[in-house]
């Protein structure tokens, strides 16, 4: 006799137990913000550093072990609040590391940037940009002094041999790049995501030098200078960009979901919106995907501009409500979704407000 197979629909138990669960997380996270809300309130402040001397004036129930596990935790929140301020303020800032690597150009010498990003209510993990200076005065003239430390004669008059050869070579490099463009950076390691254009950020920032013989097509044209500034402000916008389309497909997501469930609940619409995700790697396109086969492209711009919204039938025919010429949009459910939008925030506003 064979057991009966357990209904794929949840119980009212299970739909009971997920709801609680979702209430204590909200009351936790609640709790959390209001904690942090009165330990970084000045008053409270005054009072766990300096508390009254009169007896009835001292609040009540706070035994000393109460009173040193407040004052630890208004401790950790002020860190918290500084950490956080210099993050908000000091979104770009740089460092000095040393290459571990015995043949690294430049004597190791590395020039980092850390690049602060806030989105979702949160900060992002730090972005760093490794840069280095391959044509510095002390990389052309000691490009293999350190690599000949510790090792035999024989070894170092080879290693001299091989430079006499490139001697040519180098003298003229030596001209051109040991002057003018000593302190000239390029971009050594990144963390950046490989959505974001940082190889045509550093070529419009950070080019490199002309080469010899370049060098007179580049004083007739003048030669393109380096901006650290530019180049890093640039970055950290296209990282923000990129984070707030991330966000705002969240968001739109939610929304669009939400919406779904309530017109579940009263029955209204049977074709629903069955998800809604990115569709490429630097999240300007958003898949949508209906109960009846549908599918729906939108496409936005760096800062969230409503490009384009296509939406298609499952066949690609052009009945029901489609245009008829074959080609399967359909007019009235792109009218639906964005409405007069111009933004995808938009979108999400006008899905919110049940609209």
């Amino acid at each position: 006799m064979s057991s009966p197979t357990p209904s794929s629909t949840p119980s009212p138990l299970d739909a009971e137990i997920e709801s609680l669960q979702a209430k204590i997380a909200t009351l936790k996270s609640h709790l959390r913000i209001q904690t942090s809300t009165l330990l970084s309130s000045p008053s409270v402040s005054s009072l766990l550093s300096n508390p009254p001397s009169s007896s009835h004036l001292k609040p009540k129930k706070i035994t000393p072990t109460i009173l040193k596990s407040l004052r630890h935790h208004a401790s950790l929140q002020k860190a918290h609040n500084q950490q956080s301020l210099y993050r908000t303020c000091a979104t770009i800032t740089t460092f000095r590391v040393q290459d571990p690597d015995p043949n690294a150009v430049d004597g190791g010498a590395v020039l980092g940037l850390r690049i602060e990003v806030f989105a979702r209510g949160r900060f992002m993990r730090p972005y760093y940009v490794l840069l280095n200076r391959p044509w510095s005065e002390g990389t052309t003239r000691n490009g293999g002094g350190q690599n000949g430390k510790g090792s035999n004669k024989e070894k170092e008059k080879e290693k001299e041999k091989e430079k006499e050869k490139e001697k040519s070579s180098r003298n003229s490099r030596k001209a051109t790049n040991g002057g003018k463009y000593a302190n000239w950076l390029r971009v050594h390691r990144h963390t950046v995501p490989p959505c974001i254009p940082i190889s045509g950020l550093a070529a419009r920032y950070l080019p490199a030098p002309p080469r010899p013989d370049e060098e007179g097509e580049e004083e007739e044209g003048g030669v393109r200078e380096q901006n650290l500034v530019k180049f890093a402000r640039s970055l950290r916008r296209e990282l923000v960009r990129y984070h707030h389309r991330l966000a705002t497909i969240t968001d739109l997501r939610r929304a669009i979901l939400a919406k779904d469930q309530k017109q579940t609940e009263q029955q209204e619409k049977p074709n629903q919106i069955q998800d809604v995700i990115p569709a490429d790697a630097e999240a300007k396109q958003i898949t949508i995907e209906w109960d009846n086969g549908q599918t729906g492209r939108l496409v936005m711009g760096d800062d969230g501009e409503i490009v384009q919204v296509v939406a298609l039938n499952g066949g690609g025919g052009g009945g029901g409500g489609y245009d008829g010429n074959g080609s399967g949009k359909d007019r009235e459910v792109v009218r639906e979704l964005v409405g007069s939008a111009k933004r995808v925030e938009d979108v999400v506003r006008r899905l919110r407000l049940g609209k």
